[in-house]
């Protein structure tokens, strides 16, 4: 899936498999998010979004439930970066 780079609210990037119908996001948080049977529609609307983060949050965070393809694991709240510099 070709994935284009935003900077709109919390997405860094956003892709459409159109035969599969999967949407998938990528956060600033390192997540990425799939969503299933997300139409064409939703997806030309929200690539041409002149507010990107908005119109995800309305129209496909509430709407489609999503499920996590990758993501940073937890840390525990530790800086990775403590264990090289202490």
């Amino acid at each position: 899936m070709d994935m284009i780079k935003t900077h709109s609210g919390k997405l860094r990037a956003i892709g459409y498999d159109a035969s599969k119908r999967i949407l998938r996001v990528e956060l600033e948080d390192g997540n990425a998010l799939e969503y299933a049977n997300v139409g064409e529609s939703i997806w030309r609307n929200l690539k041409n979004a002149s507010a990107a983060w908005s119109y995800y949050r309305d129209n496909i965070e509430e709407e489609f439930t999503a499920s996590r393809v990758s993501g940073k694991p937890a840390t525990g709240g530790k800086n990775p970066l403590d264990d090289l510099f202490g």
